[in-house]
């Protein structure tokens, strides 16, 4: 068992190297292939199948346990099954599983969170194949027997079928799928019918469940539950259409005081050149972010925003220029390693993990309890909903929850890229408070937004992005019509009189 968990695991190793890079229909084509490979190849190979025969595989016999026996034997299997789920359920609930989930679920959003994505993905193909190799292991002592024709490819792809129309995500759910398995069909044809056109039937409505609920039928049943308590409709303490409360706060006066100027920046751009797919987007972009300082960052649709965002958090590497981190050069760091060193990234449209519960995306980033305790005492709409999948909440509920855990832990530099985008004017109200509670906490804020007269309230400092350049940059007391009607329009007030190029500010 040892040495076949072992040889599976490092041959899912070597197999995840260059599947590393695939995904979706892609990585299920090529395993797919390999299947059919080993299949048809390598297990014609008479020296490894041992002819028609096959290789015997004695049960074992541990002192005076006998598995000979088959109840000994099923007794057995019910241990190793249950071991084997606590141990994954552990696994789920550590820092290394809870980052398993993350990549699974948004990988850009994991890498801007620091975590590695490739070692995370290796790490899961090398577990994964050792788990299914002990399971190889186990199949075939329960037979006594293994020959070619009891590992097909298309007895994989049913298998498969049946554990991810049950629920892949959960160990649980991959026991009830093999119960189902190997009961079902046999009480279908003693209470029900013979024909074997039912089988096809039945597997041909578990593919109209899935496309229902992509997570498997197993794990529709706690969210149908949840809603029919009523519990997604959770009345705040107080009101707000987002259903999430939140504790009384100052609201977010304007700042008149100048933009804290102790140097180095929190975050500096010096000359940076980048685009996507070797199309430029940014022509020697300067910008600083100082610490209790919050950026604005306006211009019209494509001037370059949203890359400008990216290439400061790392999931953009810049062809020319350098990024700076509290004076230190992090111009070659990755998304991972520049959020390891304080540069949180809110991308647009939620920087949540959907299939991730609320309390699983909160232990992402706040490992200790009672930091969590804290978000929950703060918010109690997320309290009561703590178990529920991120992905089920409102538009203006993930914002809060992706906002909420910095607040705990503020990070060096937040740069948000729409963070009001698609919510209700209550809601933007409470995000940009939330904002200003980091901007007073310490954090240096980069703000892209397109609500001008939202972001214009709370922002020190304002720059316009034009065509891939920073025209203006300055205190928000500066910031004049003209300017505002060519950073949204891309033509000054005046009939089209030339921006000023440069930076006016360091």
């Amino acid at each position: 068992a040892a040495a076949g968990t072992c040889a599976a695991a490092a041959l899912g190793a070597l197999v995840a190297l260059p599947a590393l890079r695939l995904g979706g229909r892609s990585l299920a084509l090529a395993t797919l292939a390999l299947a059919f490979l080993a299949d048809q190849v390598l297990f014609q190979m008479g020296w490894l199948r041992n002819g028609d025969t096959g290789w015997e595989i004695p049960r074992p016999v541990f002192g005076p346990v006998d598995l000979s026996d088959d109840r000994a034997m099923g007794v057995a299997m019910v241990v190793l099954v249950t071991a084997t789920v606590a141990s994954l359920a552990c696994l789920r609930n550590s820092p290394s599983g809870r980052a398993m989930l993350a990549v699974r679920s948004a990988p850009a959003a994991a890498m801007a969170s620091g975590i590695s994505v490739v070692r995370t993905k290796l790490l899961l193909f090398t577990l994964s194949a050792g788990l299914a190799g002990f399971g190889g292991v186990m199949y075939a002592s329960f037979n006594t027997r293994i020959t070619a024709t009891d590992f097909t490819a298309m007895t994989g792809l049913i298998w498969l079928a049946v554990v991810v129309a049950a629920g892949v995500r959960r160990p649980q759910f991959a026991v009830v799928a093999g119960l189902v398995f190997a009961i079902v069909p046999h009480l279908v044809a003693d209470y029900v019918t013979e024909s074997v056109h039912l089988p096809v039937i039945l597997f041909g409505l578990a593919g109209l469940a899935l496309a229902n609920d992509p997570d498997g039928y197993c794990a529709a049943v706690s969210v149908r539950r949840h809603r029919r308590r009523g519990r997604v409709g959770v009345v705040p303490e107080s009101p707000s259409s987002s259903g999430v409360s939140i504790a009384p706060q100052s609201p977010p006066l304007p700042s008149d005081r100048p933009p804290t100027e102790t140097p180095p920046p929190a975050l500096a751009l010096h000359g940076i050149h980048a685009g996507h797919d070797g199309a430029p987007v940014l022509h020697g972009v300067d910008l600083a972010v100082h610490a209790g300082e919050i950026v604005a960052l306006l211009g019209p649709n494509g001037a370059g925003k949203s890359t400008v965002c990216r290439t400061a958090a790392g999931l953009i590497a810049p062809s020319q220029g350098h990024v700076y981190v509290a004076g230190r050069d992090a111009t070659r760091e990755g998304a991972a390693l520049r959020s390891r060193g304080g540069v949180v990234l809110a991308p647009e449209g939620r920087g949540i993990f959907p299939s991730l519960t609320i309390d699983e995306n909160l232990a992402l980033y706040l490992r200790e309890r009672d930091e969590r305790d804290a978000v929950y005492e703060r918010f109690a709409g997320l309290a009561a909903r703590r178990r529920v999948p991120a992905g089920s909440l409102s538009g203006g509920e993930q914002q809060l929850l992706a906002l909420a855990p910095l607040l705990q832990r503020p990070p060096k530099v937040l740069i948000a890229d729409e963070p009001s985008l698609g919510l209700a004017p209550r809601i933007v109200d409470d995000v940009f408070r939330l904002l200003v509670e980091l901007r007073d906490a310490g954090a240096g804020l980069l703000l892209v937004e397109e609500k001008a007269a939202e972001i214009l309230g709370v922002a020190d400092t304002v720059a316009y992005l034009a065509q891939g350049r920073v025209s203006w940059c300055g205190p928000r007391a500066e910031v004049r019509a003209d300017r505002l009607t060519e950073a949204y329009l891309g033509m000054a007030a005046n009939g089209g009189r030339q921006a000023t190029k440069g930076v006016t500010r360091p």
